[in-house]
């Protein structure tokens, strides 16, 4: 059993930190100065799109470590992954209207694959959580 729960907390753990490098890749916080070529300036909401990744790789990943702090780590990555989801959504619903895209192009460009990604993440917490709470992991 302890295998399994080391295998689960690194599947959270790499999901997690893969959702956080593509956030950064979309919306990394030093953007390019416009009246300085070739300067980055730091770009707060930026910043703050990232938080919630950045989150989920780190404090809800520590609290699935323990099982007396697991349920923290589920209801965390549960809150995460919803708000995740509404802003994800909402994104692409906004980009669509916004610029007319045909309904196929749309699914492909979307962040559709990116609500996947928190979904699985999501998924693999409540397995951790089932095994913690079953008592299949100790410590």
């Amino acid at each position: 059993m302890h295998m399994k729960k080391n295998t689960l907390l690194a599947a959270l753990f790499l999901l997690a930190v893969s959702g956080l490098m593509l956030h950064l890749r979309i919306h990394f916080f030093m953007v390019s100065d416009r009246l300085h070529p070739g300067m980055l300036v730091f770009d707060g909401t930026r910043l703050l799109a990232s938080l919630l990744p950045f989150i989920d790789t780190f404090f809800v990943t520590a609290l699935f470590l323990s099982r007396k702090t697991a349920v923290y780590g589920y209801l965390l990555n549960g809150l995460i992954v919803i708000y995740g989801t509404i802003l994800m959504a909402h994104y692409s619903i906004a980009e669509l209207t916004a610029k007319s895209i045909p309904f196929q192009a749309f699914i492909l460009k979307s962040t559709l694959p990116d609500i996947g990604i928190a979904w699985a993440d999501f998924f693999t917490g409540k397995a951790l959580y089932d095994l913690y709470m079953k008592g299949g992991a100790t410590k």
